[in-house]
């Protein structure tokens, strides 16, 4: 009974006050070391300034490690098409404006602007003789016309006379037949009579002549009719063909504006000529590939012998003298970037860190720049923080030697305070 009395008493009074002792011992223990107490507080108070001095140096600035360097990459192509005859320069060589890269045949092409050539000289020609007729087609046409007026009036004057002469001729003739019906008559009664005898003989025989005459008079009284008549139809065709001249005169101005139409028409057959020689001798030019700008030739895909067609591509020139950073920075961390602000550039191939500034901020983010811009048709919806590009570009001189290629890792910070 004894035991188990022992064993339910409660638990001393000193056992109850281990924790309180243990407190009492570190403070006891600062207390006894003032020391060790000053180092104490002179540690957080270092820790304090530190975390307050990391937050102001931090707020400052914010940075990304998603950013690469960019450059200008052209990519030059053949204008023309045709047979390689030689590739002037190597990979990876560094080329100056105007260098010549390509040689491609240029046979074709030569042949091409003599033909040009040629129709252009012809051209002109036709155009040298459209011109010159010009002048004479409104010189002759008004003479012409002139002349065609008086005409008309000699031939209708012709005419009403010759249908004068008809009108008298044909007078003449009636009055010859009236002539030779009466000697006609006059002969068959003295015939009579001079079978009776109460006439002489020689009476008789002059109305024979007479009546004779009279005949002959007629006929040629009739043959001068007909000749009239001819005359007369003479004269009105006359007539007719001179005032077919008149009016085929009268059309002189329309014939000179044919003829002006005609000189505009080789003139401007004389600028197609002219174009097609320019565009020959163009494509005869570009039979030779130059460098447009000056850079550092790359991603050759050309060999002398192969036969390119027009824009297909032969190198790549990179223009290592302008480059600059892309940097995808959170959308979270854009409140306070602006453009014009500083910024440093870790480059990761060299460990150099260059100076720059803020150019622009994109106009998008990067994702609606993407082939396949995300969509959310179907409602389930995911927010994802967006990444917007922003163009940092190097202060002059920071590489000289041209060593920063695009698509060099860096680490951008940029300073908006």
């Amino acid at each position: 009974m004894t035991a188990s009395r022992n064993s339910s008493q409660p638990p001393s009074s000193s056992e109850g006050r281990v924790p309180e002792e243990r407190g009492n011992g570190v403070t006891a223990f600062l207390r006894q070391r003032p020391r060790a107490r000053r180092a104490l507080l002179t540690l957080a108070a270092a820790v304090v300034v530190v975390i307050v001095l990391a937050w102001f140096y931090m707020r400052g600035r914010v940075s990304t490690d998603d950013a690469q360097i960019d450059a200008h990459i052209l990519p030059v192509a053949a204008r023309v098409g045709g047979t390689v005859l030689a590739v002037e320069v190597e990979e990876n060589r560094r080329v100056e404006t105007g260098t010549v890269l390509v040689r491609l045949d240029p046979t074709d092409f030569e042949v091409a602007l003599r033909r040009a050539e040629a129709d252009q000289a012809a051209a002109e020609a036709a155009l040298a003789a459209a011109r010159s007729g010009v002048p004479i087609t409104s010189a002759s046409s008004g003479g012409r016309l002139d002349a065609a007026v008086a005409e008309v009036r000699r031939a209708r004057a012709a005419t009403a006379a010759s249908d004068a002469e008809l009108t008298a001729a044909q007078a003449r003739a009636r009055e010859a037949k009236a002539y030779a019906d009466k000697a006609t008559r006059d002969q068959e009664r003295l015939e009579q009579l001079v079978a009776k005898d109460e006439v002489s003989r020689q009476q008789y025989d002059a109305a024979v002549a007479a009546a004779v005459a009279a005949e002959s008079t007629v006929e040629a009284a009739t043959a001068a009719v007909r000749q009239a008549e001819e005359a007369q139809r003479q004269a009105h065709d006359r007539v007719t063909q001179t005032e077919a001249d008149l009016r085929s005169a009268q059309t002189a101005p329309q014939q000179v504006e044919v003829t002006k139409a005609q000189v505009a028409l080789s003139e401007a057959r004389l600028k197609q000529a002219t174009a097609a020689v320019e565009q020959a001798r163009l494509a005869l030019e570009y039979t030779v590939v130059k460098a447009a700008v000056t850079g550092v030739v790359s991603k050759r895909s050309v060999e002398p012998g192969q036969v390119v067609q027009p824009g297909q591509p032969l190198f790549a020139l990179v223009d290592l003298g302008d480059v600059w950073v892309t940097a995808n920075f959170k959308e979270t961390k854009l409140k306070n970037v602006e453009p014009g602000q500083p910024a440093k550039i870790k480059v990761d191939a060299y460990g150099h860190t260059l100076k720059g500034h803020v150019d622009s901020i994109g106009a998008a983010t990067g994702a609606r720049f993407s082939l396949l811009p995300p969509e959310n048709a179907s409602g389930n919806y995911v927010k994802v923080v967006q990444r917007v590009p922003v163009k940092i570009f190097f202060e002059p001189g920071q590489d000289p030697d041209h060593k920063l290629r695009p698509g060099l890792s860096v680490v951008p910070t940029v300073y908006t305070r």
